[in-house]
């Protein structure tokens, strides 16, 4: 009797073990199952985090204090010092160079060449931006972005609105290859015109393909494309934001006393420790400049034999030492543009606005996609993109979050602040005017550090002055093990360190 007892126990366990496994996960909240047909086919993805899209670094996240570090020689009390939080995001390990942007025209003149020629020319960048009229730089027009001399060495003569297409270019590369390598796509050079993948049109069904084999449908048993809740496709590359750069570029990850607490060790001048541009470790390199910029008047490289930056004009983007995100050439080089328009007195009125201490950035244009009478987009332009429009005030009248579709001005140049930006007569910052940082070639160390800002018009380009990416972090702050909502730290890797 005991040893059929204890054999009725076991098969029951193995029952029940069988029965555990086969069985699918349900809703906590309604017991429903998911994935399942025969309880209606709600799909809950097994979603293991936000792939790293290529040359992107994760940065995570912080509070940090936001402004200038040094004496503000300038006297433009344009960047006052403020504790703002940076959620995380991912950045360009590098500034994009020749290379990178020829691709870009390669891909232009191939899709829309035929028909659109003018999409290619607006996208040239202007290499007239060498010459000088006391200076023989006319080598540097004809050689700099085309010539392989120069194909890791970082774009110049790109206007704010070229990067933002650039950026727009290489999220729909990036999506295309993923949805290729996954084997739902075929891999099809022979796109034209308006078909062409993107990825906002490929979410909206307005752009299918050469399809090698969709996912399962559970509802129907057949197959659909992806969707935006998959989360199979990575968010849009964009320009970084100000604060975003400014985080980035300063890494005071570096400077943690420990993993345990929220101490760090020492403040930066610098995207590096210490208060000079040598590096002061007693090693080989004790001693080596570590930007690439104009040490003084006439100075830019150096004597011949001992040269110091090794470099007359821009260098190669992954030259120096990355700072402890593993960035390089976050300071020198060349300036690189941000999302935001430039507005003097932002750091002044920020703590005057509810939430702007966290993601702090200037120069929002709301914008909704064109919807058709059942609500759908409509139809795509010609180049295979959404349409879009800008959200207009009384639209937004009883919102209680914001109130005004385009807040440019906000509290620094709109009634609210009685302050008003004559361009052209008493100021030079206009609604075009963004935000630069991080110093160039022919800048001086001072412009080297993160908290210093300059201002740029959008449309226009400069031999000094890229640009480098940056993406929105989905989900946990800390990486993909982080997914679930545990409050724990990654280890962070060490970073390859490569001073030429």
């Amino acid at each position: 009797m005991t040893q059929l007892l204890k054999f009725t126990t076991i098969l029951f366990l193995a029952l029940v073990t069988l029965s555990s496994c086969g069985k699918k996960e349900g809703s906590s909240t309604t017991g429903w199952q998911y994935n399942d047909t025969k309880w209606g086919g709600f799909e809950k993805v097994d979603y293991e985090g936000q792939a790293t899209g290529p040359n992107l670094v994760l940065i995570e996240g912080g509070t940090f204090t936001m402004g200038v570090t040094d004496q503000d020689v300038t006297y433009d009390w344009n960047a006052v010092p403020r504790r703002v939080t940076v959620s995380s995001f991912y950045m360009d390990e590098t500034e994009v160079a020749n290379i990178d942007y020829r691709e870009y025209l390669y891909w232009i003149t191939r899709v829309f060449g035929e028909s659109y020629p003018e999409v290619y020319l607006n996208a040239l960048p202007d290499t007239l931006v060498w010459r000088e009229e006391l200076a023989f730089n006319e080598p540097f027009v004809e050689t700099y972005f085309r010539h392989p001399s120069y194909d890791g060495y970082p774009v110049v003569g790109v206007s704010w609105l070229q990067a933002n297409d650039y950026a727009q270019w290489r999220t729909d590369r990036v999506n295309e290859m993923i949805l290729i390598e996954k084997g739902i796509l075929n891999l099809n050079p022979e796109q034209k015109d308006e078909d062409n993948f993107n990825t906002e049109s490929y979410l909206a069904g307005q752009y299918q393909g050469d399809v090698r084999k969709n996912l399962k449908d559970i509802r129907t048993d057949g197959e659909r494309p992806v969707r935006f809740e998959d989360g199979v496709m990575l968010p849009t590359y964009r320009l970084p934001t100000e604060a975003e750069w400014e985080y980035a570029a300063l890494a005071l990850i570096g400077n943690l006393v420990s993993e345990k607490d929220e101490r760090i060790s020492d403040r930066r001048l610098y995207t590096w420790n210490g208060n000079t541009v040598r590096y002061q470790k007693r090693d080989k390199y004790q001693g080596k400049i570590l930007a690439n910029f104009k040490r003084s008047k006439g100075d830019y490289m150096g004597m011949a034999g001992n040269l110091n930056d090794e470099s007359h004009i821009t260098s190669h983007v992954r030259k120096f030492f990355p700072n402890d995100f593993g960035l390089y050439q976050m300071a020198g080089n060349v300036n690189e543009w941000t999302m935001d328009l430039y507005r003097p007195t932002t750091s002044l009125t920020v703590e005057d606005v509810e939430q702007q201490d966290l993601n702090s950035f200037r120069g929002n244009k709301f914008e909704t996609k064109v919807l058709d009478e059942d609500g759908k987009p409509v139809e795509k332009d010609s180049l295979g993109r959404l349409r879009y429009r800008y959200v207009e005030d009384d639209e937004v009248a009883t919102r209680e979050n914001y109130k005004v579709g385009q807040p440019y001005n906000f509290l620094d140049g709109d009634k609210q602040s009685e302050a008003f930006y004559d361009y052209g007569k008493t100021t030079l910052v206009s609604d075009k005017a963004r935000v630069i940082k991080g110093g160039s070639w022919q800048d001086r160390a001072f412009w080297l550090s993160p908290g210093t800002r300059r201002f740029r018009e959008e449309d226009h380009s400069y031999r000094d002055l890229g640009f480098r990416c940056a993406m929105t972090r989905t989900g946990g702050p800390t990486g993909n093990e982080d997914t679930a909502g545990n409050s724990f730290k990654t280890k962070r890797s060490k970073t390859k360190r490569r001073y030429k």
